[in-house]
């Protein structure tokens, strides 16, 4: 323990998790993030260079199930919102970095910008501060750097002469007043985007190329992710029958709202939690269009033999898992499965550690907190890894929580509460009458 040094790339939620844990077992480690404080995408900006959420993005995941069992809400501020704004969050992730004294373990406005695995197995890291290069030696390396940052374009027959740019680079709805938009996707994103213009612009269509169930915020005065909560003693596939039977009931089906029906069981796309589209789509504020054939100048020509034209077109369509620090031919997680166990071990290559490399139907940041204290225990030598970690790793990819279809968005999902029971197993059992009493505390 005393001769190693940890890298950790990214002081994010999922980066600040991890470097606490680190530190707790007195571990020897530095956090590098290019932003200026913590919070990652949580710190808004309207530079589209920064890969921040909206001026009016709110979490989709109720308060209860999106915080740090170490640092529950409660103990962070009072009436916290049951849904907090991107301002609660990023004050609670900079409070955390505050309470825990992380901040003097971060080096901000820090690029890294390539991770070389050297031949005695340590990590060689160039980083660059203030356009200077400089190379530091690490034993082990802690990747945190998110992975919605790099946006997945969509591609068309024709050229869109108006602007057309990703959600990535939108941050509020006042540069699109009077003017026609046209928001490709039936996502989280795609729905606030849709939602934000209608306020402004002269016309908002969101073009849907399969039909995507949209869940409500609140259930029975409840937010919905705690009454699924409930639910959890069920097995996974008769959870999802049980939820899509309550859906069905509490908002009617999709045609109802001029969208198409989905394809697909419940669970096998990523859910979408927006009252507000639908009251939009009611109210004639949103126009739904079916799937996009090809582009003419302004003219965006639809499947449905339909012809209309727009100013601007929005592409809410995911992004693409991305890690330009590493070579390709070491790490390369933009097309296909990631194999890693307990979606952080990497198979072969024993001190490179993944944190948050997932996307629950639910919140990221408590299972990337549970990863975190599995790995800090194997640093501090505490718990061993099991032996044939990359026959586990495969065994994940090949037996995933729920089957979904086979699109990029979906390559990393996991079922909130089964993973966080996986995660627990490999914690002392003290830790999980801890985290039950968090939960009691603010539920």
């Amino acid at each position: 323990m005393e001769d190693k040094r940890i890298c950790v790339i990214g002081a994010g939620p999922s980066g600040i998790t991890a470097l606490k844990n680190l530190l707790d077992e007195g571990l020897n480690v530095i956090a590098y993030d290019r932003n200026n404080q913590v919070g990652g995408n949580w710190i808004y900006s309207p530079d589209p260079s920064h890969s921040s959420v909206f001026e009016t993005t709110h979490i989709i995941s109720s308060k209860s199930l999106s915080q740090y069992a170490d640092y529950p809400f409660d103990e962070f501020a009072e009436n916290v919102p049951d849904y907090p704004s991107h301002e609660d969050l990023k004050n609670y992730f900079q409070a955390y970095a505050s309470h825990f004294h992380l901040l003097d373990h971060i080096q901000f406005n820090t690029e890294v910008l390539h991770c070389e695995l050297l031949e005695n197995n340590h990590w060689q890291i160039t980083i660059s501060q203030n356009g200077n290069e400089s190379k530091e030696i690490f034993t082990d390396l802690v990747v945190c750097n998110g992975h919605h940052w790099n946006p997945r374009m969509p591609k068309y027959p024709g050229e869109f002469t108006g602007r057309f740019i990703h959600s990535h680079d939108f941050k509020t709805a006042s540069p699109f007043a009077n003017e026609r938009i046209l928001v490709i996707g039936g996502g989280n994103s795609a729905c606030d985007v849709a939602v934000e213009t209608s306020r402004v612009s002269k016309k908002t269509s969101i073009s849907w190329r399969r039909g995507y169930r949209i869940l409500p915020k609140f259930m029975m005065g409840k937010p919905t992710d705690i009454v699924g909560e409930k639910m959890t003693w069920l097995p996974v596939s008769l959870r999802n029958k049980v939820a899509d039977m309550l859906l069905n009931v509490w908002i009617g089906p999709n045609h109802l709202y001029g969208l198409p029906k989905p394809d697909t069981q419940f669970g096998e796309t990523h859910p979408t939690i927006n009252d507000e589209l639908l009251y939009k789509l009611r109210h004639g504020k949103v126009h739904p269009k079916g799937d996009i054939e090809r582009f003419e100048g302004k003219a965006v020509h639809f499947k449905d033999g339909s012809r209309e034209e727009f100013d601007t077109i929005v592409a809410c369509t995911g992004f693409i898992i991305s890690h330009p620090f590493f070579d390709e031919s070491l790490i390369n997680y933009s097309e296909g499965t990631v194999p890693l166990y307990l979606k952080m071990f990497h198979p072969q290559i024993a001190n490179l550690y993944f944190i948050g490399l997932f996307q629950p139907l639910g919140c990221i940041w408590p299972g990337a907190e549970l990863q975190s204290k599995i790995i800090a225990r194997e640093l501090a030598e505490k718990w061993k890894r099991p032996a044939d970690i990359a026959e586990l790793a495969q065994k994940e990819v090949s037996n995933p929580h729920m089957k979904q279809i086979n699109t990029p968005r979906h390559t990393i999902t996991v079922d909130y509460h089964v993973f966080k029971r996986a995660l627990l197993k490999h914690l002392p059992k003290d830790y999980v009458s801890k985290e039950s009493v968090s939960r009691q505390i603010v539920v």
